[in-house]
Order: structure tokens, then sequence, then C-alpha cells
């Protein structure tokens, strides 16, 4: 069956890793300067986007001994919807404890995180209060860092939306990154705007940490049990696209 087949492009399948590794529009990207002090806020529509998208860009900010706060908006109860193994309340405690052991493998342990505990799936019904929360909390931020508005999920686009919101009405500037855009898009897509993408270069040591924190998310790389509902979100060819050496936002 074909992507064009699929009503919703994140369950087509997805554009290899060796075709993004083989793109030359990674050369054209300015690389994304980052702050050397304060305070950064990063906010995840759920626990684990921060990590897949942005975790060695964190693991960089922490060792320049920049001050971090984690936003979970949602905590990924809903991942494994009908799952016979795991109840949406135990998913939610273990989701959360896996983003603590990754902020801990990313050098990020003194983070503070905070947990909003919005409706997994049903962000956008809230997006006014989240913008208001968001806006609080990024009072004296020098940076926000937030899920793309383009990535063809409706969680992210919201909690991107509302964080670009509140980092206007905060005047702070915010940086988007993407999750599902590797899956859904290719190359030199049309859909994405290129135009405002920049690269963070990842240390050897920042990725090699990101690389270990990923292995924690154990509820959505591995499967968690052997019926259909609890298959693995975040399969090895998924997980490729975020184990690079660098990572992308977008201004």
């Amino acid at each position: 069956m074909t992507a064009e087949r699929y009503a919703d492009p994140i369950q087509a399948p997805g554009t290899g890793e060796a075709r993004w590794q083989d793109w030359d529009g990674w050369r054209r990207m300015p690389r994304c300067p980052l702050p050397a002090s304060g305070h950064v806020v990063v906010v995840a529509a759920h626990p684990d986007d921060e990590v897949l998208g942005a975790g060695g860009t964190l693991a960089l900010l922490a060792s320049a001994g920049v001050a971090l706060t984690v936003v979970s908006v949602t905590d990924g109860e809903g991942s494994h919807p009908g799952s016979t193994v795991m109840s949406p309340q135990r998913l939610a405690d273990v989701r959360a404890r896996e983003l603590r052991d990754a902020l801990d493998e990313l050098g990020a342990g003194q983070a503070e995180i905070v947990r909003l505990r919005l409706p997994d799936t049903d962000v956008a019904a809230h997006e006014d209060a989240l913008a208001a929360e968001l806006t609080r909390r990024l009072a004296g931020a020098a940076l926000c860092l937030a899920p793309w508005t383009g990535d063809v999920h409706g969680d992210h686009e919201a909690v991107g939306r509302a964080a670009l919101a509140a980092a206007r009405s905060a005047s702070v500037p915010c940086r988007l990154y993407p999750v599902w855009l590797w899956h859904w898009a290719e190359p030199g897509d049309p859909r994405v705007p290129w135009r405002n993408a920049s690269r963070v270069e990842l240390t050897p040591a920042a990725r090699a940490r990101k690389r270990a924190a990923v292995q924690h998310f154990t509820t959505q790389i591995r499967p968690l049990g052997p019926g259909p509902h609890d298959a693995a979100v975040l399969p090895p060819e998924e997980l490729a696209h975020h184990l690079r050496g660098w990572e992308v936002v977008f201004a």
C-alpha cells in the first residue's frame, strides 16, 4: 500500500534515514547559536519529544551550565490506546520516570520538570490556557524550545502554537524542533520551510549522551506486550532519524 492510501501520514511508510543522510541540503543550513548562560524552557507535548527532537541540544546547554525547565504538557498516557498490559495512568507514571532518567543521561539531571497533565491527543482544546501558563514560565528566559507547528501531529502543533504565542508575549526567542517530519517528509520537501531551518551541531559527547538517553524510553521503543495494541511506537528505523550528529530547529 502506498503512502497516499493512508489518511494519517505518520501511519504511512516513512522515508528511510539513508535518504536523509544523502541529502545535500544540510550544508546549506546555517548554524543555530545557543545561549551560553541563563535559563531555557523546553516544552514537549509528550515525554520523549524533547529528547528525540532536541536531546543533543539539551546536553550542550546543560554542559554549558544553562538552567533548564522541561515542561511536559501531557503525560503521554495515550500512546497505547487499547493496551491490555498497561493502563493509561500507569503509562503516564512510567513515562514521567523515563523522562527523568533520560535527562540524567543527558547531564541535565538538575532540570526542573513541570507536568501540566493536559489530556493526551486533546491539547488543542486547551491551547489558550496553555499559552497563558507558558507565558508565565517564560518570564526572563533566554530561549524557548518547543515542537514544530507543522509536524502533522495535533498535539505537537498545538503545543508549538501555544509556545510561539507565549514567547511573543514574554519577548523570548523561540525555536521549534520537529519530531515526525523525518518520517512523513522527503529531502527538499516543499511542505517544509527549509529557509527557516538551522542546525545545532552536536559534539561527540552530546551525541553519545542523546543515544543513551533515548534508550530509557522503553515504553516507546519496545513493545509493551505481544498484542497489536502494545507495539513499539518508535521502531529502530524511526529512531535512526533522531540519532544524527546534528539537530534541526525552525525559527
